[in-house]
Parts: structure tokens; C-alpha cells; sequence
């Protein structure tokens, strides 16, 4: 029995993954749609095999609610310009290979004026393949018949399911980068507290300066996140979600910057130094321990920054807070030793002041009171946009407004930014 109830729960633990796993519901969501649409075409078109239908709905269903909308207004509106492009060039002069030339020219031409963005060939496809027919008319207008039903039935699917919200798998990627960071500062500290050769110090440059890569990566799935936020219905404080994740990696963003450049300095004073230790046995220790402590700082900065809810979101605060503090000490521990180790010896002080200001930079960036500060301001500028942006459409959503539950929690997920309420 009990070896039974052990496979359902595996087969129901998969199942949850397989659900948040963005390829298999975009896999699910683009054959369900097609094949919706072909059956829908096959009562409105004339066509015996109305294929137009279900490839218009296969481009035009994206991941997020938000991406389906634009994607399928582009899309319609490449076709529909294709089409009609293809009529007028079927009434003067018919298919030769200078006017199928002159038809791909015109439609590229049209496609950028009327702005569809990544459908630009579509407008050339569409015209193409309307002009290469025998029933120009017919076929042109079923070509459209069939193309907003995919489109209209694409829409549909995705206002009456909603897609998911990608903020988990976001907020996954962020905190695997801190965690990656932490990982890398580790290394660097204990290299920093033995006899580091200036190659192994060159290779942890070279991983410091490959954490761009990461931070692209992860941008991409906070942008997919940030689109998913946009226009859902199962979504009440978007704006605020979109801007803490956003802040969130800002701050990252900063910190392997300067983790970088912190890896440039400890290699250059491995060069300078070699074969020499980098520091004394003193100032190496309390590198080490510094740098351990501000990797574990770094990954509950990520952790608070993805927590949505509001006791989580305190406990990692106060776990950030203290982490905070214990780093700061030994950071002034080290600051002190350095002075002293200056005075002793002057020999290559520029090097040893830039650790301690690098260092001083990611304290700063993962300060709670800097972070708060930075989301309020940024709360601010997200919301002043939007007014600008639709004043008639934010005066009608104030008037209607109701009590949004997650405001409660906004200490948890801006970081107890005051309590503040955003205007």
C-alpha cells in the first residue's frame, strides 16, 4: 500500500513539474489552439483544408498573456497586408518573375510601415502565396477568413486559460545567480588567504567576467516573468512584483560588476606580489571570512527580493540584516589591518585600498535602507509613467479600485520599504 501511495506521489510530483516547465505548456497550449482552429475554419472556409487557421494560431499563442495579444494583432495585420497587396498586384500584372520580385520588395516595404515587427516575411509569405493561386479572389479572402480565426481563436485561448505566471521560474534563476556568485567569492577568499599564483587568480577573473552571461540569462526569464504580469487576470499588485524582481537583479547586476572588478585587483596584486602571498596571514583570514559572509548575504538578498509572502519575506529580512552586520564588523576588522599592514609597508597600497572600497560597494548595494530607498523611487517613476503614458484609463482603474490583499504584504516583498504607499 504504502509502496503504491509512493508512485502516485511521484507521478503527482512530475506532473506539478512537467505543469511549470515553460516548453511543456507552451507545447500543450500551441497544439491545443491549432487544433481548435483548424475545426473552426473547416465550418467558415471554403478551403478543403483550411491550414492557415491553425498556423495563425500556432504563431500567434506565446507564452504570456500579454505577448499573445501584441504578437497576434502583428500578425493579423501582416496577413491582412499581404493579401491585399497580393490582390492588386494579381489585377495589373500576374505572376512573372519580375513581379514576384517587385511583390517581395513591396510587401517587405509595407511590412515596416505598418510596423509588425518580427512578421515583416509574413507580409512577403502572404502575398506570395495568395499571388501564386489561380482563384486569386477566393483563395485572398479565405486566406483572411482563415487568418483571423486562428488569430481570434489563439486570443481566446489565452483570455479564457490564462497563462501562467512565470515569477517562480523567474525568481529560480535569480537566486541560482546568487547562489553561483556566493559560490565564486569563496574560491576568490580562500585563494586571497594562501599563495595564489597569478593564473589561478586570471581564472577566477575569467569566471567573475562570465557571470555576465548568466545575468543575460536571467533577464530573459525576468522579462518572460514581467509579461506574464502584464494583462493577467490572476494578477493584482503586477507593478509591484515586476518592479522588485527588476530591482532585484539591478542590484546583482551591480554586485558582479563589482565582484569583477574586485577579481581584477586580486589578480593584478598576484602578479605584482608572486610568488608571494597576496597578504599577510591576518588580512588573508579576515578576506576569507569577509568574502564568505557577503556570498551568504548575497543569496538571502535574492531570497527576500523572490519571497511573496510576507513572514517568509521577514524572516529572510531579518537573515539579511544580520548576515549585514556580521559582514560589516569583519569588514572593519580588515580595514583596520589593512591600515596597519599600510603603514608597515606601503609597497602596492593603492591595491589594498581598492579591496576594501570594492568590498564597501556591495555592502552598500545589499544595504535594506539603500534597497528600500532605490524601490520606492523606482515604484514612483514605474507609476508616473503609466499616468502619463494612459491618464484616462488610470483615473477610471482609481475610481473602481479595490482593497488588493497583497498590499498587506508589500513590507515582505519591497523590503519593509517603509510602508510606504506608492502614489
Amino acid at each position: 500500500m504504502r509502496d503504491v501511495r509512493g508512485v502516485w506521489d511521484l507521478i503527482g510530483t512530475r506532473v506539478a513539474k512537467w505543469r511549470q516547465d515553460p516548453v511543456i505548456v507552451q507545447s500543450v497550449r500551441s497544439a491545443a489552439a491549432a487544433t481548435v482552429a483548424y475545426v473552426v475554419a473547416l465550418q467558415f472556409s471554403p478551403e478543403a483544408a483550411p491550414l492557415t487557421a491553425p498556423l495563425t494560431a500556432l504563431l500567434v499563442v506565446q507564452v504570456t498573456l500579454y505577448a499573445t495579444l501584441t504578437t497576434g494583432i502583428r500578425r493579423v495585420n501582416s496577413v491582412v497586408a499581404g493579401v491585399v497587396i497580393a490582390i492588386g498586384f494579381s489585377v495589373l500584372v500576374g505572376l512573372t518573375w519580375w513581379s514576384l520580385a517587385l511583390i517581395i520588395l513591396a510587401s517587405l516595404a509595407v511590412g515596416h510601415l505598418v510596423r509588425v515587427s518580427e512578421f515583416v516575411p509574413e507580409v512577403a509569405i502572404s502575398a506570395m502565396l495568395v499571388l501564386g493561386v489561380t482563384r486569386v479572389g477566393d483563395t485572398a479572402w479565405a486566406r483572411v477568413v482563415e487568418t483571423l480565426i486562428g488569430a481570434v481563436v489563439g486570443l481566446a485561448f489565452n483570455l479564457l486559460l490564462a497563462p501562467p505566471v512565470w515569477v517562480e521560474a523567474a525568481g529560480e534563476s535569480i537566486e541560482d545567480l546568487a547562489r553561483r556568485m556566493r559560490r565564486l567569492m569563496i574560491r576568490v577568499g580562500e585563494e586571497a588567504a594562501g599563495r595564489t599564483p597569478a593564473e589561478a587568480a586570471a581564472a577566477r577573473l575569467h569566471e567573475a567576467r562570465e557571470l555576465d552571461f548568466d545575468i543575460v540569462e536571467v533577464d530573459a526569464a525576468l522579462k518572460q516573468a514581467e509579461d506574464s504580469l502584464k494583462l493577467n487576470p490572476r494578477v493584482r499588485e503586477g507593478l509591484l512584483h515586476r518592479v522588485v524582481l527588476r530591482t532585484g537583479l539591478d542590484t546583482l547586476e551591480i554586485c558582479t560588476v563589482v565582484l569583477r572588478v574586485l577579481a581584477r585587483t586580486l589578480t593584478d596584486l598576484a602578479r605584482e606580489r608572486e610568488p608571494s602571498p597576496l597578504f599577510s596571514a591576518q588580512v588573508g583570514a579576515a578576506i576569507e571570512q569577509l568574502l564568505a559572509e557577503i556570498g551568504d548575504a548575497v543569496v538571502s538578498f535574492a531570497v527576500l527580493v523572490t519571497t511573496d509572502v510576507s513572514r517568509s519575506a521577514e524572516s529572510a529580512e531579518d537573515r539579511l540584516a544580520a548576515e549585514l552586520s556580521t559582514a560589516t564588523a569583519t569588514r572593519d576588522k580588515l580595514a583596520q589591518l589593512l591600515l596597519e599592514g599600510v603603514q608597515r609597508d606601503a609597497g602596492h597600497w593603492q591595491l589594498h585600498g581598492a579591496v576594501l572600497t570594492e568590498v564597501n560597494r556591495i555592502l552598500d548595494e545589499l544595504d535594506t535602507e539603500h534597497r528600500s530607498q532605490r524601490l520606492l523611487e523606482e515604484l514612483d517613476r514605474c507609476t508616473r509613467e503609466q499616468r502619463e503614458r494612459s491618464p484616462r484609463l488610470t483615473r477610471l482603474r482609481d475610481r473602481v479600485r479595490i482593497p488588493r490583499p497583497l498590499r498587506r504584504n508589500r513590507s515582505g516583498l519591497a523590503g519593509r520599504a517603509k510602508s510606504r504607499p506608492t502614489k
